[in-house]
């Protein structure tokens, strides 16, 4: 009974892995699902999809294992954040489409939220900003435009969750309506002093307070899928956010310690210990993770556009034909030549949050290639990483001393260059580059005692490789500046 099935739940993949107590890979598989962009600024995806593509991988992980159903001890949950999925409670059956985290169609709802003073009370409360990449005003849209929903809110008979509220109750066959802190904590709604459910936002965003789900810790059971799903009734005991789970599974235990993940977005999180730390840069205060009653807070820069950047050049423009083929183009040209890429595709998230900002490619010649605009692809990955640390240093953070990283795009040595030279810090990959569900499978695991405690978790971390900065600082500065002066074209474009 060792071995723990981490779900890990993302923006374009369902992922399931099997991990042993020594935090080893015994199975994993993996499904892409489908994008839906019904209007320019809208992403959506299927709930169903979501549901029928997790429980494929999580039968294929098992089953590659080697291992029988009943040997899981634990599940461990890790999804994308903020997407907001509203459902019938009697059939489980979602009412809409999801809308994805990345989705601007509330941007004119936050103005209005912004122009009625609301900010500042969201900033205390929630650590956040007024933005629609938060769940709060998709929820308010969704009981909006779907016929009948905000009635039927209100009678109790809808459901609201994330990612991690939907799995769980369909695990379970409806049993399990929960997040933990961590999730509560993207919605806007959450107090994240407290640890509760807001009322006077609630009030403010006009949202059913029936709708919610309950709050649990981020490890310990909590509940068992249907036995029928996956062959036996498994305890749920870890929910995570992707990016508090990749914290986690980077062994990010002490504060002051930081990772990125570079997967659709990046995600730099810092750990700060049991108290918040309130920005004045325009990062996120968050709740990282709670464990036993007691909560680790966290700072966060969110990009929107990370990894998707690549996906873009694949299947926006036709540049490359695999996603790492990006490193090779990139890597047979010295430089961008002059190429600066804002991929503000869908706004530009910390510490700018301009909803309008939009992509843009400045710099071009007619000397101009593929190579040196998939260069620039991955320079503007490393350089909105740099915004990021830069207003953590303004915010008193500890100084960066070096930078553990993961997700996908955390395997192209060429970026992970790129981010070193341009942070002027070391950059160390781990030798587990699914972080995401390592950390689900350590907070399950954690939760019913297969280890005792985050030290035991710490020893297994080890480095795979170090990237230190070779870069001049000269040269640094300049493209830094470059960066800057980009950004201050790509904002505000959508407004005219």
């Amino acid at each position: 009974m060792d071995f723990l099935l981490a779900l890990d739940q993302g923006t374009t993949s369902s992922r399931a892995i099997v991990f042993d107590r020594d935090g080893q890979v015994r199975g994993t598989a993996q499904r892409e699902f489908a994008q839906h962009f019904p209007h320019p600024g809208w992403v959506e995806h299927d709930p169903e999809e979501i549901l029928r593509t997790q429980l494929e991988c999580a039968r294929a992980a098992i089953a590659q294992a080697s291992i029988r159903p009943g040997q899981v001890a634990a599940v461990g949950i890790s999804n994308q954040r903020e997407t907001t999925v509203l459902w019938d409670r009697s059939s489980g059956r979602a009412l809409a489409p999801a809308i994805v985290w990345q989705d601007r169609r509330t941007a004119a709802h936050c103005d209005r939220l912004r122009a009625q003073d609301l900010a500042e009370t969201v900033r205390e409360r929630t650590g956040l900003e007024i933005d629609a990449y938060f769940s709060a005003t998709k929820l308010a849209w969704l009981l909006d435009n779907v016929p009948g929903a905000r009635a039927r809110a209100e009678r109790g008979e809808l459901a609201f969750g994330t990612i991690d509220s939907w799995l769980a109750w369909r695990l379970t066959g409806g049993a399990l309506h929960v997040t933990d802190p961590g999730n509560a904590a993207r919605t806007m709604l959450f107090d994240i002093h407290t640890l509760a459910w807001d009322p006077d936002l609630l009030e403010r965003f006009d949202i059913p307070p029936a709708l919610l789900p309950s709050i649990v810790d981020s490890s310990g059971p909590c509940g068992a899928t249907q036995a029928d799903l996956l062959g036996a009734a498994i305890p749920i005991a870890g929910i995570g956010g992707d990016q508090q789970a990749a914290t986690f599974g980077q062994a990010c235990f002490a504060p002051g310690m930081a990772k990125n993940t570079y997967g659709t977005g990046c995600f730099l999180l810092m750990n700060t210990g049991s108290r918040p730390v309130v920005s004045a840069n325009r990062l996120l205060t968050t709740v990282a993770w709670r464990r036993n009653g007691a909560a680790t807070y966290a700072l966060e820069g969110s990009v929107f556009i990370g990894g998707a950047v690549v996906q873009w050049l694949r299947d926006g423009l036709g540049l490359i034909a695999r996603a790492e083929d990006v490193e090779a183009l990139a890597a047979s040209v010295p430089d961008s030549g002059g190429v600066v890429f804002v991929p503000a595709f869908t706004g530009l998230g910390a510490p700018h949050w301009d909803a309008y900002a939009r992509g843009t490619l400045v710099g071009l010649t007619r000397g101009t290639s593929a190579a040196h605009i998939a260069r620039a692809a991955l320079e503007s990955i490393a350089l909105q990483t740099v915004d990021l640390v830069e207003a953590m240093n303004r915010d008193g953070a500890a100084a960066l001393t070096e930078l553990r990283v993961d997700g996908g795009a955390a395997a192209n040595d060429l970026l992970m260059q790129m981010q070193a030279d341009l942070l002027g810090v070391p950059v160390v990959r781990p030798q587990m580059l699914e972080t995401t569900a390592l950390g689900a499978a350590y907070l399950a695991g954690l939760g019913i005692g297969i280890w005792s405690d985050e030290a035991e978790i710490a020893a297994h971390w080890q480095a795979a490789r170090r990237f230190e900065p070779a870069m001049a600082s000269a040269r640094r500065e300049r493209i830094i500046g470059d960066w800057r002066r980009a950004v201050e074209r790509a904002r505000g474009w959508a407004c005219g």
